[in-house]
Order: structure tokens, then sequence, then C-alpha cells
């Protein structure tokens, strides 16, 4: 197929990634599968990017446009399928009391604390404590829902989902706080990944590979416990060396905040309500955002200080672009790598900064990468 790329695929932690291109000449509308839809059909056709016998990035194609003879194809990773889809299953609740059965239900009719018609008179016995039931794993909760869209006919990606658990259990211990996840209130499958991954403070990253014959494709979503990747010092990322370009690192700007409040569950004067400052003696900056699924003060806290790290006032490096070097080949690193890229910018100087592999498009004809960046610090 003559599929001509924009650029270079593009992979993501965390999210599905991107691929565009353009199919040229115009004949291509004249082909099609034996179920009778065209080759390219936008949601019906998946691509995949080979190199020396490795899929390098697949994913599906979400947009196709005209532009004169040819047509223009827009693909998202298998990533992407989760976002916009409603949830339509079974009910969710983690961490929620369950109130256990009582003999003696109703029998104090008078409210006088003895058992009604009891001779001689008898106290009514104390009432057995609530439980708490079941506390779901953050990825079972992410494999449930996975299952739940590939149940469907038609919604079946062939997705493999981590079997491990995160060690992050959904809801609050006492079960003064469950967590929910209800049909009927339409909630969205991508976010609700999303959510229950930030709770577990965990990352994901999506990859396709051969199986053993060569016949056919395999889908796998690797889930990260707390978080994908690891320190890399057996690589080096140094100017001059391996780095052939820097984008011009920055501060925060209007991004920057040294205060966080956090609002949860409740509403009103009863809305919960946590606060993290950082004493940088610099002027007060603050932001506020919500997190409706909760109201433990622990776990706004733990978002808050997220949050926070992301608008600190550190200078980051958003990417780098690398030469294949001996000090790091060409696909060496992972997706959530933290490296230390070692650069010399103008009015700041040396620098040398962990960071972590966010997004990567890899060239291999070219022999070069581009790699996105994020402090590895900003993860709180």
């Amino acid at each position: 197929m003559p599929f001509v790329a924009d650029s270079v695929p593009k992979g993501e932690l965390n999210g599905p990634g991107s691929m565009s291109g353009t199919i040229a000449p115009e004949y291509m509308r004249l082909m099609a599968r034996p179920d009778g839809l065209p080759v390219i059909t936008e949601w019906a056709t998946t691509l995949y990017a080979e190199y020396n016998g490795h899929i390098r990035w697949g994913g599906l194609v979400t947009k196709v446009s005209f532009q004169g003879q040819a047509m223009r194809v827009e693909c998202a990773g298998y990533t992407a399928y989760p976002n916009g889809m409603p949830y339509l299953g079974s009910t969710i609740i983690s961490g929620g009391k369950r109130k256990q059965k009582w003999a003696y239900e109703g029998k104090d009719r008078n409210h006088d604390g003895y058992v009604d018609g009891s001779r001689p008179r008898r106290k009514m016995p104390p009432r057995p404590k609530d439980k708490v039931g079941r506390r779901w794993d953050a990825y079972d909760v992410v494999r449930h829902i996975w299952d739940h869209l590939q149940s469907y006919k038609g919604g079946n990606l062939g997705l493999i989902v981590d079997r491990h658990d995160s060690g992050h259990l959904l809801g609050s211990a006492n079960g003064q706080d469950p967590w929910q996840l209800q049909w009927w209130e339409t909630p969205d499958c991508g976010s609700t990944i999303t959510e229950v991954m930030n709770l577990a403070k965990a990352d994901f990253r999506e990859r396709h590979r051969w199986d053993g014959n060569r016949e056919r494709i395999e889908h796998f979503l690797d889930l990260g416990t707390r978080r994908l990747g690891r320190a890399r010092k057996d690589l080096r990322f140094a100017s001059g060396e391996n780095i052939v370009e820097v984008a011009t690192p920055s501060g925060q700007g209007d991004f920057y905040a040294n205060q966080v409040y956090v609002l949860g569950k409740g509403s009103g004067s009863k809305t919960a309500r946590a606060r993290v400052v950082a004493n940088d003696r610099r002027l007060r900056r603050a932001r506020v955002i919500t997190r409706k699924s909760t109201k433990n003060h622990r776990t706004l806290t733990s978002y808050g200080r997220t949050e926070r790290a992301k608008h600190s006032a550190q200078l980051t490096i958003p990417s780098i672009a690398v030469r294949q070097h001996p000090n790091a080949p060409l696909g060496s690193w992972h997706l959530g790598d933290r490296i230390l890229v070692q650069v010399d910018v103008p009015w700041v100087g040396e620098l040398a900064i962990w960071h972590r592999i966010t997004a990567e498009e890899i060239d291999p004809a070219a022999g070069t990468a581009v790699l996105t960046l994020t402090r590895a610090d900003h993860y709180g």
C-alpha cells in the first residue's frame, strides 16, 4: 500500500500515540475488503509500522479526509478506543459499607431499649457493625473496563491487559468513602481508566508484536507498578555526543503555582478540601483543581502534591533529538525510563537534569529519534 507518513510514528506513555500520512493515487477507492468496506475505513482498519522484523507502532484509523487525488489518513493507538465510550456494565462499589442482618430488627417498636414482649424483659443486644465490602485493586478496574468494552460484538480488539495488581485499593478502608462506577451515570471509559491509574500513581504502555509464527500481530497493554520504566544509568545523553538538538528550556510563567487547593466530594461548605503549599520564597500563586470522586483527605492531598509538582518553577527540557550512538543506541530505552539529560543552555549554563521519556519518534532510516521529556520530579 503506497502509504506515505507525514513523520515517524509517535509512541506515548499513558496515551495512544499517533501516526498520519497520505495514500495516492485516487484508485484506492476501488479497493475493497471481503466484508465490502473500503480497505481504509475509519474505526475498521489497523495500520502498523515495522522495522527489522519488529512492530514499532500499531493503531486504528480514526479519521479519513481527502486532498485532491490523495487520501489523508490519521491513526491513533489502541488505547484511544475507550475514550468517548460510555460504561454500561455492572455496578462497582469499592470499599462500600454492607449492612449486616440483625435478628432483632424491628423488635423494639416503642424504643425503650428492651425486646418487645420478652418475659422477663431483655435488653436489646447491640446491632452488629457494618462490614466494608470488597475493595477493588485499581488494575482490576482497568481490566474490567477493557473486558466490558471487548465483550461487545464488534468491540474486540484482541488487546491483552497485564494480570498483576497495582497494590492500590480503591475506596477507604473504613467504608466512609467508597469508589463507585455506575452505568446510569454513563461514565466515560477512557476517563475512568485515567482516573484509577492516577489514583494508583501508575502508568500504562501499549505494544504490538508478531506471534511466534509471524502469522498474526498480538496486542498488549502493560501496566506499571507503580511507574513504568527505570533509571537508565547505563545510557548517556549529552550535548556534543548524541544529543543533536535541544528544545529551548523554559520556566512555568503563568502556569507556575506554589499552592494547590483540591476540592473533593460534597457541596457548599461541606465540600471536602485539601491544600498543598510549597514555601519557596516566591509570591503566592494558587491553583484549584477538583477531584469529585473522593472525600478522603489523604487521597486529595496526594492529588495536590502531584499537581503542585507540575506547576513548580523548575526548568524543564521539553524534548531532545538524538542520533544513533554507542552511548544510547536507538531503541535501547523504553517509554517511562528516567534519563539524565546533560546539555549546555544559553543564559543558564550546563544542566544535568533527570527526565522521564513520555513519548518517542524513532526514525531508523535517518538514525535519529525525538524524545519528549518531563522532569522526573514532576510526578510528585
